[in-house]
């Protein structure tokens, strides 16, 4: 394993080198969109949105934009891709689509089903190999390579239904994973294979002694409960007690800084901390040094970006575009700005707005931060809260008034004319104090929001519950663990079932 280790450091090393030397000109998105267009235009989608043509045009850009309307997920499932997932062969994309990534969703959402293509199983291959890379940059010691890698996510066991096979990413993308990376992967195809996490998590706790971690990926929830289970049943005083090589944390679903402090209390080694882009839909960014805020977007990757000002001029009221084709590419894009992302992909999504927001902090070095969802806002009144005001007011709260929140929920009441939150906090707290300052802080952080308070929005309720409900809350609903989130912001169903569930307990 130690000769195994120095290899795998002496790859990283030179792999490192080759990828910072990458171009991220906009001249490789217009090679991949031509590139997609090329695959694709023999297919039906092809046909009927005339790719022919667009091909043959100077600028494709703007023919394709013209040609093809900016689409969510139900009405491309309405009009497109459910003959895919049926089998209709070169329809979306070229050829037969074999299989089909159950997303999480949001909660109380039946999942969506992904299109996954061998052409996007290898974009992923590729950019895990790249993203690699990036350790080099910490500067580690040798026997951290000879360690192995956790990954907590879903169920890896796939389904065949009628035409198609289908299940978590993770696992489509596990069953296409050379054997020769299989040793250093863990916790291994009969521990993902199981379908429940409370399975899942306590087969983990049993093996944690006999496995050599040097990094755990997942989303912070489940990874931090882990590993505090882990800490709690061999009663240790970190999690390093019983895997010294830890340091690295590759994270990415949610913001992270919530849970920094819990990670903390975990450790007494240094964990580097590596923010990741990844859905169901593709591999958009990673973090390439901790010492940066964003992560780079992958431009040569199979898939081509579109990005739409979130404001008034592209948007109403309830987060719905106006125009069906106007969006702006990577040469457009300014700093500060948040943006809906929109994908085309080699998985046959075209103009597919993913959902997420995303600003740049970086244009030169095309580096990005997530700050929130599309539908993920509250706007009762004018407000325009969004999910980025948010954690900037619960990152305050803890740093001015060291309340850590774990885990939080928010929704407006729209009888009641005022927004409700739910905020997982563990120890005791002075309600009305807590209130002031967020409904403060909002009024500081968003001109809006303090405009409205003044005169229409009533004053935020703000309930503390134990940080356990969340995660049960999730698992009554049959979706604890892996790529599962509880959503930041409720619609009126999902607000609905909280409630119930809050009710009971």
């Amino acid at each position: 394993m130690a000769i195994i280790g120095k290899l795998i450091q002496r790859t990283t090393a030179i792999s490192y080198k080759r990828n910072a030397k990458k171009g991220i000109e906009y001249k490789y998105q217009l090679e991949v969109l031509r590139m997609l267009l090329e695959q694709s235009k023999n297919t039906k989608f092809g046909f009927v949105h005339s790719f022919h043509d667009v091909l043959k045009k100077a600028d494709a850009v703007s023919e394709y934009q013209k040609y093809v309307p900016l689409t969510d997920y139900d009405k491309f499932k309405e009009e497109w891709l459910q003959e895919t997932i049926d089998g209709a062969k070169d329809h979306t994309w070229k050829g037969k689509i074999k299989f089909f990534a159950l997303s999480s969703g949001t909660t109380g959402s039946p999942s969506k089903r992904i299109p996954v293509t061998i052409e996007m199983i290898r974009s992923f291959q590729r950019t895990s190999l790249r993203q690699f890379s990036v350790l080099h940059e910490l500067d580690l010691p040798e026997e951290f390579y000879g360690s192995s890698l956790l990954t907590v996510g879903g169920s890896t066991k796939l389904t065949k239904v009628a035409k198609h096979i289908e299940g978590d990413l993770s696992g489509i993308l596990r069953k296409h994973t050379s054997l020769v990376v299989t040793p250093f992967t863990k916790p291994g195809k009969r521990i993902t294979d199981l379908k429940t996490w409370n399975e899942k998590l306590e087969a983990i706790i049993e093996k944690a002694p006999i496995w050599n971690i040097g990094i755990i990926a997942g989303i912070p929830s489940w990874c931090i409960l882990l590993m505090e289970k882990i800490v709690a049943h061999y009663q240790l005083d970190s999690i390093h007690d019983i895997w010294p090589n830890l340091q690295v944390y590759v994270h990415g679903g949610v913001f992270m800084d919530p849970y920094i402090e819990r990670l903390e209390k975990l450790s007494k080694k240094k964990i580097y901390l590596l923010d990741t882009y990844l859905a169901s839909e593709g591999y958009f960014a990673y973090q390439m040094s901790p010492k940066h805020k964003g992560m780079k977007l992958l431009l040569n990757n199979g898939i081509f970006y579109e990005f739409i000002p979130f404001n008034s001029d592209y948007f109403n009221e309830d987060g719905r575009l106006k125009d069906q084709h106007n969006a702006l590419t990577i040469s457009q894009i300014q700093a500060g700005i948040d943006y809906a992302l929109v994908i085309s992909t080699n998985a046959g999504l075209w103009r597919y707005l993913i959902g997420d927001l995303v600003r740049f902090v970086d244009i030169e070095e095309r580096e990005i931060v997530i700050t929130g969802r599309i539908r993920q806002f509250l706007s009762l009144c004018g407000e325009h809260l969004s999910l980025d005001n948010i954690n900037q007011a619960l990152m305050a709260l803890n740093s001015e008034k060291g309340i850590s929140v774990n885990e939080f929920t928010i929704y407006a009441d729209i009888q009641a004319e005022r927004h409700v939150w739910y905020l997982g906090i563990d120890k005791e707290v002075n309600v009305e104090t807590v209130t002031n300052f967020i409904d403060t802080k909002l009024c500081e952080l968003n001109d809006d929001y303090a405009y409205v308070r003044k005169y229409n929005l009533k004053t935020p309720i703000i309930k503390i519950v134990p940080t356990h409900f969340f995660y049960d809350f999730l698992e009554s609903l049959g979706k604890s663990g892996g790529q599962n989130k509880m959503p930041r912001v409720l619609n009126t169903e999902q607000s609905q079932k909280w409630n119930a569930f809050i009710g009971t307990n």
